[in-house]
């Protein structure tokens, strides 16, 4: 693995390893156990779209490694005022040892890892959501001991979130069924990737979606740069919510999962969500640890 632009692109046997690393990360944090594996090593953070947990999780990540993190925003790049991404990514490379880039088109990940010759990691694009989906998978783990006969259920919107649990659920052994309205469905390459398994379903009635799930996850309605269209889709959206008739038809121990923020009483009911709040926290968390595993393997 040279870098993480989506979960595409990997194995499963790469996203096990990961895992495998993240758990061992996380128990040496717990126990106060030094895991200085970067010591000495930079990773620059670019973010045209900001996040809280993505920076948080990723600076202190680097710190608890050794390693040191900058932030780099959009105002203090050329990226989009003159300088190609090519250049960028040629500079940098001379400079740091990762890029860490949170953004809206996939293309630009992927051109930084084209033209750099440092790791690149997929921090968010419209497209995917890699480092997010590793923490649930992550916790799906945790609470429920295996992936291979489990039940991922997905509601809302075909997003980056719905792209990348297709892809990450599938390959580590779960069935994966999507509730989404017909024109929100997720992207064609992911479609085409989950028809070669029997274990995808993609449909429009949430009831049939979440029958027997044993994980429940779900998305705001509306992501960062949709804000112009956030009341267009509380209406079209409406009925797309985990509450607690939804989760009558899903197994009786089915866990609830978000990757954060939420807008109770939308997507989730708030009391669904604290209900479930130790499963969504925990999955927060582990943001910190999967990213901390994916930063080793690249870096070290």
């Amino acid at each position: 693995m040279k870098h993480l632009l989506k979960l595409l692109d990997l194995s499963k046997e790469d996203i096990i390893d990961i895992l495998n690393t993240a758990d061992q990360l996380k128990y040496e944090q717990k126990r106060g156990i030094p895991h200085k594996h970067l010591e000495g090593k930079t990773l620059g953070m670019i973010f045209q779209k900001s996040s809280t947990r993505t920076r948080v999780s990723f600076e202190t990540g680097m710190y608890q490694l050794g390693g040191m993190a900058l932030f780099l925003s959009s105002k203090d790049l050329q990226i989009g005022r003159g300088e190609d991404v090519e250049d960028t990514a040629r500079v940098l490379s001379r400079y740091i040892d990762a890029i860490m880039i949170r953004t809206f088109e996939q293309k630009e990940v992927e051109d930084l890892a084209k033209y750099g010759s440092i790791p690149v990691i997929n921090g968010l694009t419209d497209f995917c959501h890699p480092c997010q989906v590793l923490a649930d998978l992550m916790t799906i783990r945790e609470y429920k001991g295996m992936f291979e006969g489990l039940k991922m259920c997905y509601i809302g919107d075909g997003n980056n979130m719905a792209n990348s649990l297709i892809v990450g659920g599938l390959k580590v052994g779960m069935d994966v069924s999507v509730a989404v309205p017909k024109d929100y469905t997720p992207h064609q390459d992911v479609l085409d990737f989950a028809k070669n398994y029997k274990g995808f379903e993609l449909t429009d009635d949430i009831y049939k979606a979440a029958k027997n799930a044993d994980v429940l996850i779900t998305d705001v309605w509306a992501s960062m740069g949709q804000e112009d269209e956030a009341q267009m889709r509380k209406e079209i959206f409406k009925h797309y919510q985990i509450n607690e008739e939804l989760l009558k038809v899903a197994a009786e121990d089915a866990m609830v999962l978000h990757c954060l923020p939420a807008h109770k009483g939308e997507e989730i009911t708030k009391d669904v969500f604290e209900d479930h709040a130790k499963e969504i926290f925990e999955e927060a968390e582990n943001r910190l640890h999967a990213q901390k595993a994916v930063l080793v393997k690249l870096i070290k």
